[in-house]
């Protein structure tokens, strides 16, 4: 069938897909567990949906794949399966069928649009007072009324151009706020309900890993019943599970949930609980920021207080009225005013066992956000491996798959924090069986690229980017012609250094921030002479083949920042039970960070190039090696004029 594909796509024949290929039928049908690191060009999403396909059709039971992004997603369902199935026609017993399922959240919600849009209860408090955010609003939400007498799907992407987040809330609602199917006079028309529907009867069922958590995590099913889940941009599953998973506690959260009650119960109950939220924001806001590792005695009463106020004003409100737009309004209030008394229940409840034994951590956080500070109360899971195995691996087989998969050298990390392989500590419980394979890559690396490390500079400082570095990064720019991705540890460096090359350099500088994201990477990409700057979202979702990105530059190893309480409450945790919690997660973290960067330099076979990390550390520390043994085979250098002259040559031969 692959063959038939490849054939029948205009494709070649590559050996790490066939390897990859086999590997997956095999998983699907011995139930065993596949981890599979295939690199750039290896051709990975046809290598696991030809034996999704096949093994649906000849079982009559869908496959799950789910992805991190959007764009993979619509890759998939608008572009590889049609054109898939399509080369397939002939050698298969019938055609098979697809569909994206997403959130509840990202269709609209046709009883809200009847019954309850707009309203200014559900505004953000800082929106009812700027009359221009009000009729910014309200135009948004006229044009989706509007447009839901007309699209088919109602789904969010569909909306060109598109509205933000605070006004397509006016118009949605998430999976705890909906009536459900039998109470909502549109339930036979509902959008969701219809993207289920199709995704119940389809062979395979394209998802995100946030929605693919919440089925796992929740004790009702979002996802069809299925067996068999293929986990794309696998790296990130771990990370999407805890955001899922973490809860937090806001002044405006909370406010939106008194908003939403005040109407509904007592005015005592609606007092009551407005003087618990304004007590427990005036103490946040003067809270440092960070991990809060023991409960004071102030804290405890007022999130106790919060918590009691909650759940008495969500025992007054009757959610059996039969009046659609009443219904619509105390769903809303009881969800909202649950979360809150669930959230802080739970921050309570983590600190009652010594540090050693919790689950949960719990941290303060003081976002800046268009120029104001929104203060967060915020608790996350410890690990999420245990979640993973016992709600979600225990009962499917699943191939996890990404480009950058193993880390200094193997799939153990990875592993464990899936819950595949066993913890750094002494816990007995059964693990499922599970093995990792690299199927390689298309690509020559050593032949290829350079790794050059800059062992001459000194080891960075907290200090931003010296004068020793701003030379190297002005010497390897203008030996490239531009053609440079600036990969950047926070976006204050980012910055600092576009700003010092512009001075420097005769060719283009941009950074992020300038411009969206992808109008930049646009403008990078047109322009060979143009060098583009920033910070995280850059290093994993660029793709420029070609002769506009000849050097990626990476100012240094990008260890977690050392204030992160989620990190560092692992670390420490780690630590406590004997194993190395810097390698496990800081090195960890890195080593993923520094692949996925070097993964920007090559996206085509014809490409070539110079990966230059300025960070001599990873050349001098002990962990070099840990990390080195993370990155594609390069040939590896620590001479920068010999590197300058391989960058002369290149931009001389474009």
């Amino acid at each position: 069938m692959l063959a038939v594909a490849v054939d029948g796509l205009g494709g070649a024949r590559r050996t790490g897909q066939i390897e990859m290929t086999k590997a997956v039928a095999h998983a699907f049908e011995s139930g065993e567990h596949l981890a599979v690191q295939a690199g750039t060009g290896t051709g990975k999403s046809l290598a696991y949906l030809v034996p999704a396909i096949a093994h649906a059709l000849a079982t009559e039971q869908p496959v799950v794949v789910s992805t991190a992004t959007i764009a993979l997603q619509r890759q998939l369902v608008d572009r590889d399966l049609p054109r898939l199935v399509e080369s397939l026609a002939g050698v298969l017993p019938r055609r098979p069928t697809f569909a994206l399922l997403k959130g509840r959240g990202n269709y609209l919600c046709l009883n809200k649009i009847h019954n309850g849009a707009g309203e200014p209860e559900d505004r953000p408090q800082d929106e009812l007072f700027s009359p221009m955010a009000i009729s910014a609003m309200g135009r948004d939400v006229q044009r989706l009324m509007d447009w839901s007498s007309d699209t088919e799907t109602g789904d969010r992407d569909e909306v060109t151009p598109g509205v933000p987040d605070r006004s397509w809330s006016q118009v949605s609602v998430s999976a705890r706020e909906c009536l459900g199917v039998s109470r909502c006079q549109y339930g036979t028309d509902c959008f969701a309900e219809r993207a289920r529907g199709l995704a119940g009867a389809a062979d395979v069922v394209v998802t995100n890993h946030a929605l693919l958590a919440i089925d796992a995590l929740s004790d009702f099913a979002v996802l069809p019943e299925y067996e068999l889940l293929i986990v794309d941009e696998a790296h990130e599953l771990a990370d999407r599970v805890t955001g899922v998973a973490t809860a937090e506690l806001s002044p405006t959260s909370m406010a939106v949930a008194h908003r939403r009650a005040a109407r509904l119960v007592d005015p005592e109950l609606a007092e009551r609980f407005e003087a618990s939220i304004a007590t427990l924001s005036s103490l946040l806001h003067e809270t440092e920021p960070g991990r809060i590792d023991v409960l004071d005695d102030e804290l405890a009463t007022y999130l106790t207080a919060l918590r009691d106020a909650a759940n008495k004003a969500r025992m007054a409100i009757d959610t059996s009225p039969s009046d659609p737009k009443a219904a619509v309004a105390r769903n809303e209030a009881v969800t909202a005013l649950t979360d809150v008394d669930d959230t802080a229940t739970r921050i309570l409840s983590s600190f009652v066992p010594a540090i050693p034994d919790r689950t949960d951590v719990v941290w303060l956080d003081h976002d800046e956000s268009r120029g104001s500070i929104r203060t967060v109360l915020r608790v996350a899971p410890l690990t999420v491996s245990g979640l993973l195995r016992t709600r979600l691996f225990d009962h499917t087989t699943a191939v996890l798959t990404s480009a950058t998969l193993s880390l200094g050298g193997n799939f153990d990390a990875m592993a464990r924090a899936w819950g595949l392989a066993k913890p750094d500590d002494s816990e007995s419980a059964a693990t499922p069986g599970w093995r990792g394979i690299d199927v390689g890559s298309p690509f020559d690396h050593a032949k290829s690229g350079i790794l050059y490390v800059a062992k001459h500079l000194p080891p960075p400082g907290r200090d931003g980017t010296g004068d020793d570095t701003l030379d190297e990064i002005e010497g390897l720019i203008t030996a490239a012609g531009g053609r440079t991705l600036g990969l950047f540890s926070s976006m204050r460096a980012a910055k600092a250094a576009a700003e010092a090359m512009r001075e420097r350099l005769e060719t283009p500088v941009l950074c992020q921030g300038d411009d969206t994201t992808s109008a930049l990477v646009q403008q990078f990409s047109a322009d060979p002479e143009t060098s583009l700057f920033g910070t995280l979202s850059l290093w994993q979702g660029v793709d420029v083949p070609g002769p506009s990105l000849s050097l990626v530059l990476i100012d240094r190893i990008p260890f977690p920042r050392p204030d992160d309480p989620l990190l560092t409450a692992r670390q420490r945790a780690i630590s406590a039970r004997g194993g190395n919690g810097f390698m496990a997660v800081a090195a960890n973290h890195a080593a993923l960070l520094l692949a996925q960067g070097a993964g920007r330099l090559l996206r085509h076979t014809d490409d070539r190039g110079v990966i230059a990390v300025l960070d001599s550390r990873l050349a001098t520390a002990r962990y070099g090696g840990y990390l080195r043994a993370s990155l594609p085979p390069f040939w590896s250098t620590t001479d920068g004029e010999r590197v300058r002259q391989s960058l002369r040559r290149l931009r001389g031969g474009s």
